[in-house]
């Protein structure tokens, strides 16, 4: 679907020059790009949700299951971002 954003110019040039380097389109290099965030959203948003839902106290192997499940959503958002 085609759409219009309005958009930084520089931002704009940087997109363009990146996504030259990537053998992209400037559109497909977008989509990525939102993907990316809205994937990085959801994973956060899971996050926040198993925060509430273990705030009252966990068990000990509830704990470090949790911790790993926290150390693992950390890293993949910092490897896209």
């Amino acid at each position: 679907m085609k759409t219009a954003i309005s958009i930084e110019d520089g931002l704009l040039q940087e997109a363009d020059e990146t996504a030259r380097r990537m053998g992209l389109s400037r559109s497909r290099l977008f989509a990525l790009a939102v993907g990316d965030y809205l994937q990085r959203q959801r994973r956060e948003q899971m996050l926040l949700r198993l925060n509430e839902v273990y705030s009252e106290g966990v068990e000990p192997a509830e704990t470090r299951l949790l911790k790993g499940i926290k150390a693992k959503v950390r890293r993949a958002v910092k490897e896209r971002w």
